[in-house]
C-alpha cells in the first residue's frame, strides 16, 4: 500500500490513508511518518478490530465520519474488513455524489475461511452480497483468484489481477555483513507466518549436519515470547537471535538465506523484496508464492519442519547452486515493479469512474 500510495502521488493524485491505529508499533509509526509530508488527505487512523465483533458498530461510524470529511472519487479497501467499508461507505456518499469509485482488493482476510464451516459460509455469502457494491475487484495472485471462484463464485463485477510491484531502488542488492546468520525470518510473530515451523526446521538443520545453525527473526507480534521460549528449549542446537521489526533491507544484511515458512499466505511482499535485493530464498509452496519462482523451483517446500529443514541442509552445503536457481532479477521487475502496479490500478480507478 506504501508503494502505491508513494506512485499514485508522483502521477498527481490526491491520496489519503485510512487505516487501523490498535496494531502496529514503532517501525509501523516510523513508516506513517515518512508518508504524512506526501497525503494531502493525511493518515487517518482509528481502532478497526481483526474480527467481527460488536465494536465493529463504533469502528464504522468512526471511519464513515472520517471518508465523509475526505470525500474522495476513489475509496480503495484492502483485505476483508477495509473491503467492506470501502464499498459500504461509498455507497452511501454516493447518496449525495455522483462519482464515487468503489474498489476492493481481495486478499487473505475471509479468503482463509474453510468453506465447510458456519463461519467460512457466512463471510462467503457477505462477500457475495458485497459484489452488488463494487466496482472493480482486485486480485493481487492468480492463487486468490482461483479461491475466489472456488469459494465464493464468479465475480459479477469486474475484476483484474495485478501483482504487488516495488520501486526500482528495491532492486539494488544488499551485502550480507560480515558477522551474518545462516538464515533469516522476517515478518509478523504469528503462527499463520510460521515462525514455530522455522525455529523447528533451523534445530533440525543443525542436527543433520552435526553443527548449531544460527538464525535471526526480526518482528513483532503478541506471541513472541512463545517462539523464544520455543528456540531456548533447543538449548545449543539451535542459535536464534529475535530482533523487533525493521526495514526490510535493513534485516536482509543479518543473514545469508532469508526462509519464508508462512501457512498460507496471498502474494508476500518479503519474498518480492528479497529476491529483488539478490537474497536466496527457502519459501513455502503456499499462495501465490509458487507464481513468483515457478512451480518447480528449488525454492520451494511444503510448511513443514523436516522439508524446510532439508532444504536449509542443500542450501547451506552449496550455496553459490543454490543462489543461481533463483528468478533472475530483470525478469522480476518486468513482472513486479511499481510503476507497472500503479499503472494498472490507476487504469481500473479510471475505468470504475467512468462506469
Amino acid at each position: 500500500m506504501r508503494d502505491l500510495v508513494e506512485a499514485q502521488v508522483s502521477a498527481g493524485h490526491t491520496v489519503g490513508i485510512v487505516c487501523d491505529s490498535s496494531t502496529g508499533g514503532i517501525f509501523e509509526e516510523r513508516l506513517f511518518d515518512t508518508l504524512r509530508p506526501l497525503l494531502a488527505l493525511g493518515v487517518n487512523r482509528t481502532p478497526m478490530q481483526r474480527h467481527v465483533g460488536p465494536g465493529d458498530i463504533a469502528s464504522a461510524w468512526r471511519t464513515l465520519k472520517i471518508i465523509k470529511e475526505l470525500q474522495p472519487d476513489v475509496l480503495h479497501g484492502h483485505g476483508a474488513k477495509g473491503g467492506v467499508y470501502a464499498r459500504l461507505f461509498g455507497s452511501l456518499l454516493r447518496v449525495s455524489r455522483s462519482r464515487v469509485a468503489r474498489v476492493y482488493s481481495a486478499h487473505g482476510g475471509s479468503l482463509h475461511y474453510d468453506e465447510t464451516t458456519a463461519t467460512g459460509r457466512f463471510f462467503f455469502a457477505l462477500e457475495r452480497l458485497m459484489e452488488r457494491v463494487t466496482d472493480h475487484l482486485l486480485f493481487v495472485s492468480e492463487y486468490e483468484r482461483r479461491v475466489f471462484l472456488r469459494k465464493i463464485g464468479k465475480p459479477k463485477a469486474p475484476n483484474s489481477l495485478i501483482y504487488n510491484g516495488l520501486h526500482a531502488n528495491e532492486f539494488a542488492p544488499v551485502a550480507t555483513g560480515p558477522d551474518a546468520s545462516d538464515f533469516l525470518y522476517i515478518g509478523m510473530m504469528r503462527d499463520l507466518k510460521g515462525p514455530d515451523i522455522f525455529i523447528n526446521a533451523l534445530a533440525e538443520a543443525g542436527r543433520r549436519l552435526g553443527r548449531p545453525m544460527s538464525a535471526v527473526l526480526v518482528g513483532d507480534g503478541e506471541d513472541k515470547p512463545r517462539y523464544q521460549a520455543q528456540a531456548e528449549r533447543f538449548g545449543n542446537s539451535a542459535q536464534a537471535t529475535f530482533l523487533p521489526a525493521m526495514p526490510a533491507r535493513e534485516a536482509f544484511a543479518l543473514a545469508e538465506i532469508v526462509v519464508v515458512p508462512s501457512r498460507a499466505e496471498a502474494m508476500p511482499y518479503v519474498v518480492l523484496e528479497a529476491l529483488a535485493a539478490g537474497k536466496p530464498i527457502i519459501a513455502t509452496k503456499v499462495g501465490g508464492i509458487p507464481e513468483i519462482f515457478g512451480n518447480d523451483s528449488a525454492a520451494l517446500v511444503r510448511p513443514d519442519a523436516g522439508e524446510i529443514a532439508g532444504r536449509m541442509v542443500a542450501a547451506i552445503q552449496d550455496r553459490a547452486a543454490f543462489k543461481a536457481s533463483m528468478p533472475a532479477v530483470e525478469a522480476l521487475r518486468s513482472r513486479f515493479g511499481a510503476d507497472v502496479m500503479a499503472a494498472a490500478i490507476e487504469q481500473v480507478y479510471f475505468a470504475a469512474l467512468a462506469r
